[in-house]
């Protein structure tokens, strides 16, 4: 048994370092080339692509012939109001998730 946690608590010890390596490599090896206009555009554009391809996965594999997507609609929708009226990223995404996770056990539309 001791010999099992031990493995266990090795390979999470790896598995974390490599997580940061991979997160920390990246802003130690490019932090003078910050201004490369290759990375300035992909952080003008990349967010809003991103965004547009989790939309886009969100809705994927609804029906839109039983209405079984309103929850997922009104979800967005709050997201958007909620950004709209006070541009903070984590109140919109808490606040529309929370809405569309309340509606899905509720059973809203099923």
């Amino acid at each position: 048994m001791e010999n099992s946690i031990s493995y266990l608590l090795l390979f999470m010890l790896v598995m974390a370092s490599a997580t940061f390596i991979t997160r920390a490599l990246p802003f130690v090896l490019f932090h003078k080339k910050s201004d490369h206009p290759l990375v300035e555009y992909l952080g003008t554009y990349l967010p809003p692509v991103l965004m547009v391809l989790l939309l886009v996965y969100s809705f994927k594999n609804e029906s839109f012939i039983s209405l079984g997507f309103v929850p997922e609609v009104i979800g967005l929708v709050s997201t958007l109001i909620f950004h709209l009226r006070w541009r903070q990223p984590l109140i919109s995404i808490v606040g529309g998730t929370a809405i569309y996770m309340v509606l899905v056990q509720i059973g809203f539309m099923a």
